[in-house]
């Protein structure tokens, strides 16, 4: 994942998952797909970070998939948020929130 024009925080990618899929299910193109839409194109999510992201979001319970056959016809693996996944979503918004006040106060924004 990058933002066009500098590099972000990490974890910054997790956050942003979760909170795609807070929104209903999707596979992996759908997720990049509408984080980059959401950003206005501001920020895109490379397969190569997407994929272990998910695959390490799943293996400790964030977040669940199961194969579907998409609107084209084609075998995808569908994730949602697992209700573990919905508390630690909760739980980095409200820290997300904090580094977010503190920068902006750094940056005299506030």
């Amino acid at each position: 994942m990058f933002a066009k024009e500098s590099g972000l925080l990490q974890g910054t990618l997790e956050l942003l998952v979760l909170k795609t899929l807070s929104w209903g299910p999707m596979h992996g193109y759908g997720i990049a797909s509408w984080i980059e839409s959401a950003t206005g194109d501001v920020l895109r999510v490379e397969e190569g970070s997407l994929y272990p992201a998910l695959h390490r979001m799943e293996k400790v319970g964030y977040i669940e998939a199961e194969w579907q056959v998409t609107e084209k016809s084609r075998r995808a693996r569908v994730y949602q948020l697992t209700r573990q996944g919905k508390q630690r979503l909760k739980e980095i918004e409200k820290s997300w929130a904090a580094m977010s006040e503190g920068v902006r106060k750094v940056l005299g924004w506030v």
